[in-house]
């Protein structure tokens, strides 16, 4: 049963054990010497904070380079899949990487991290296409203040699944005989019982698509490209966001091509207190985020800039915190 639908955008409506998920498309041109942006393309927007889809891109926060300079963290995950172009990260405890076409970045921040996510646009010759889901999960109580860790996800690792009608990339959870719990040790999603199943799932025009039911967890799907579906025999229209029921087998079928976002697991049922990048159970520990905050700057910036960039190579890697270089195979 569809619990309520709502048109999506940006930024989607979630269930615990999720905090928020954005969709980011961005056909960004091709790139300056600089991997960023030439100037001609900043008239018109609200630099620092471009969240308009101008020409086709946003800059969010970035000042040539699109994407997200330093910021902090503390108290959750974030789960940044990215199907096209790349993203480079840099953080406080010394990581940094470059990932994409269809890699995952999972990022613990714990007890706090500071990092930066940019958008370099490595091709000076054509687009710079760049899509990508960031997806935030709650911590419980108990592993709120862990180390800040992170692990990537390299594309060829996820399990893919595929059918005559559909192909899904399983980022966590269990489905189709497949079972994929790769999340940091301290997440929500590293126990199986907590049920956190992440779906990308392709359909093809015509196709249908099963998904099992499950007991005590918070199932939402987001329709965000192609064609209408019917869910459950009641159409939806593209760009929508469904909470459903779990409770009863969910069979999709599509009138064209079209992809949607599976986001399901069992619910934390801990209070949430948010103060932007800051997610905590009271107001007090709101508070105490801020002031260790303001004392540590959560191991303060190792990098040269704020916007750190790893260069013109196009490639994939991951530095971890202890020096360990890893590529995908």
């Amino acid at each position: 049963m569809i619990k309520s639908i709502q048109p999506i955008d940006l930024h989607w409506p979630t269930q615990d054990p999720f905090l928020f998920c954005a969709h980011h498309f961005d056909h960004y041109p091709a790139g300056n010497a600089k991997l960023g942006l030439e100037a001609r393309h900043f008239a018109g927007r609200n630099m620092g904070s471009d969240f308009e889809a101008k020409d086709g891109f946003r800059i969010y926060h970035g000042k040539e380079i699109p994407g997200f300079p330093v910021h902090p963290h503390r108290g959750f995950e974030t789960i940044t899949i990215v199907r096209r172009g790349f993203a480079d990260h840099a953080d406080s405890m010394g990581a940094a990487g470059r990932y994409g076409e269809g890699d995952v970045q999972w990022m613990t921040a714990g007890s706090g991290v500071q990092h930066s996510e940019m958008f370099p646009l490595l091709h000076q010759d054509k687009e710079n296409t760049l899509e990508l889901f960031q997806v935030w999960l709650n911590l419980p109580k108990k592993s709120k203040m862990v180390t800040a860790d992170f692990k990537m996800l390299w594309s060829n690792k996820i399990p893919k699944i595929v059918k005559d009608q559909y192909e899904v990339s399983l980022i966590s959870g269990e489905f189709a005989g497949q079972k994929y719990f790769e999340a940091p040790k301290d997440s929500w999603a590293s126990d199986p019982g907590n049920q956190v199943n992440i779906l990308l799932v392709k359909l093809k025009a015509n196709g249908e698509f099963v998904y099992p039911k499950r007991t005590g967890t918070n199932r939402s799907l987001y329709l965000f490209e192609g064609a209408a579906v019917t869910i459950n025999g009641q159409e939806v229209l593209p760009k929508k966001s469904l909470f459903l029921e779990p409770n009863e087998e969910l069979k999709v079928v599509a009138k064209g091509e079209a992809e949607f976002l599976i986001l399901e697991g069992r619910p934390i049922a801990e209070p949430v207190v948010q103060y932007g990048p800051f997610v905590m159970n009271t107001r007090e520990e709101i508070m105490k985020t801020i002031e260790d905050y303001q004392k540590t700057q959560f191991g303060g910036w190792k990098w040269q800039r704020n916007d750190m960039i790893h260069g013109p190579k196009i490639e994939r890697f991951a530095k971890y915190p202890d020096g360990r270089i890893e590529r995908p195979s």
